[in-house]
């Protein structure tokens, strides 16, 4: 406990006290004046309010007004609120060009940042806001590394569009490309479509990646239950702010930290909802970054598992019918959540950023049979997850494929290969393929990219184009928003001279994403001759933030990581 009896805060085991406390702070404290802090404020907890807010797309104009609104609720429960920025790379603007290489690495520059502004001003606690797909892992990430009393709070998603009387996003936007250049749709359509998909501010608007880790955060009990259920442009939403304010300072006076609340059972919890509600594939990425942050093995082995006997249950975009709006109108996570728990799917005695465990914030929730977005375990969309792992010769450390509403869930026949996504694409806008393929993208991985690139230019293309009988793999990564067999992170991946560097056109792939498998049918002399011909490729990034990123960057089956993680600490931030 960090209050005196007369309800002061005793600050002699708080970060800002290293700022704030005796005479030898006098120059820091006249820093703190000269912003119109007094003398109350500046013996109170120091509470960091990061935001992922920027112009660059709609996930993040939202966020300022949000951050605001949870620095309000700081002061209201005492406490001293700073609001700080850090960056955001926005996979919609980035997608299909070299700008996508930064994406995954802006994941590690939020943390490093947020880690980095915590430090160096001592703060006590920290609420991060996000919007866009790695803001939300990336804050998260940097929670559970400074280990200081932390809530989470997603921005919200977007409303739907409408366009020719029905809900689109901006996946149909990038399906229209496909479809335009199938002959199958006007340019004057696309250029209809394309005002019309993102009516305003929010995440893209299904259960693609910010809205996957957005349910994460609920699940893992880093935010409050159903503050990811309002879209972005609701003002409700700062009601959720606020109270994520007054949150984390009832966290700080109990002391209750984010490794308290994130146990292995919580990541066990967070497979199993990315699963039931057909999530992204980056979950699979994510899960065992974030895990990484806390000390805690959890691999993709680890999130597949988990997700093989999880049960599809949320009938939600791209595999299902219904945006993310609907989702929040159905009862949001804890009508998931409620589900989940009284089929005995998830850990019920996890703490949350409540003071309660999960168990007990679903006290009260009743199960709405008059909604059809979430169905009951007991008629599910599916019997097992929306998203599992394979393995075999081609994968031996694993990829990740995404099954919701996937009829076509086995493939045999001839690689088509291709150094990177562009020449891809070409072929792929081109028509020059033949159904039967499996499509091969490699040198996209971690540290080949370098940046683990996504796909969904390409793989929306094919899909936009009609075509099912096909095949694609990458070392790389797909959006959440990718529909189709569509296979990524495959490791080791090429650059690390991984089976999928060695693939020849021609050579016969067989995948099974029943049973869980992918194999390259040559045999082993010939891959161990191919292999001693195999030489590294030099990329183009030899200087700047993407070839340190290469440098230190791990597997993508351990989450892509930059550093030792919790298990090799000597000191936690927040005890220092």
């Amino acid at each position: 406990m960090h209050r005196k009896p007369d309800g002061s805060w005793d600050k002699s085991r708080l970060p800002s006290r290293h700022t704030t406390e005796g005479p030898s702070r006098a120059p820091h404290r006249s820093y703190l004046f000269a912003m119109g802090l007094g003398t109350r404020e500046i013996a109170q907890p120091f509470v960091g309010v990061a935001s992922c807010w920027n112009e660059a797309a709609p996930c993040n104009p939202a966020l300022m007004r949000q951050a605001h609104a949870a620095a309000a609720g700081v002061k209201r429960a005492g406490g001293t609120p700073r609001e700080f920025c850090t960056i955001t790379v926005t996979d919609g603007i980035a997608m299909g060009h070299e700008g996508m290489r930064s994406s995954l690495v802006s994941r590690e520059v939020i943390a490093d940042s947020v880690e980095l502004t915590i430090r160096g001003h001592a703060y006590d606690a920290l609420i991060g806001v996000a919007g866009c797909d790695k803001s939300l892992p990336g804050m998260m990430m940097a929670m559970l590394r400074l280990n200081v009393p932390s809530a989470f709070i997603y921005g919200g998603s977007i409303l739907p569009g409408r366009w020719h009387d029905r809900d689109v996003t901006v996946q149909d936007v990038f399906e229209g490309v496909g479809k335009y250049s199938a002959g199958e749709m006007s340019l004057e359509e696309l250029c209809d479509l394309e005002q019309h998909a993102c009516p305003g501010d929010g995440a893209c608007g299904g259960q693609y990646t910010a809205n996957t880790m957005a349910c994460v955060s609920e699940a893992i009990g880093l935010a409050l239950p159903l503050s990811s259920a309002l879209p972005a442009p609701y003002l409700d939403r700062d009601r959720y702010a606020e109270a994520t304010g007054e949150a984390v300072m009832a966290l700080l006076e109990r002391n209750i930290r984010p490794r308290d609340i994130c146990t292995r059972e919580v990541f066990e919890n967070a497979a199993v909802v990315v699963a039931a509600t057909g999530g992204s594939t980056n979950g699979g990425l994510h899960l065992p970054a974030m895990a990484h942050e806390a000390g805690i093995s959890f691999t993709l082995r680890d999130v597949a598992e988990i997700m093989r006997k999880t049960p599809y249950i949320a009938d939600l975009m791209p595999g299902g019918r219904y945006p993310a709006k609907k989702m929040g109108e159905a009862g949001g996570m804890p009508m998931l959540l409620r589900t989940l728990f009284d089929a005995g799917l998830i850990h019920g005695d996890c703490m949350t950023v409540t003071g309660k465990t999960i168990a007990e914030n679903l006290q009260g929730v009743v199960w709405d049979d008059t909604q059809d977005v979430i169905r009951p375990v007991s008629n599910p969309l599916s019997p097992t997850g929306g998203v599992v792992g394979l393995w075999g010769s081609l994968a031996p450390d694993g990829a990740i494929v995404k099954v919701a509403g996937l009829a076509h869930t086995r493939h045999r026949g001839p690689a088509r290969v291709f150094d990177g996504e562009e020449a891809c694409f070409a072929a792929v806008e081109a028509r020059d393929y033949q159904e039967g393929d499996v499509l091969v993208i490699r040198y996209e991985g971690p540290r080949g990219g370098p940046g683990m690139r996504e796909m969904l230019s390409t793989t929306a293309a094919i899909y936009g184009q009609g075509v099912t009988n096909i095949a694609l793999i990458t070392d790389g990564r797909f959006s959440g928003a990718t529909r189709g067999l569509c296979i990524g992170h495959v490791g080791p991946e090429a650059a690390d001279g991984g089976p999928i560097g060695l693939i020849e056109d021609g050579d016969i792939i067989a995948i099974d994403a029943d049973a869980g498998t992918i194999e390259l049918e040559v045999d082993a002399a010939e891959l161990a001759r191919r292999k001693a011909e195999w030489t590294p490729r030099r990329t183009n990034y030899q200087s700047g933030a993407l070839w340190k990123f290469a440098q230190g960057v791990g597997p993508a089956h351990l989450g892509a990581t930059t550093h030792p993680g919790a298990a090799a600490e000597t000191h936690v931030y927040a005890d220092l």
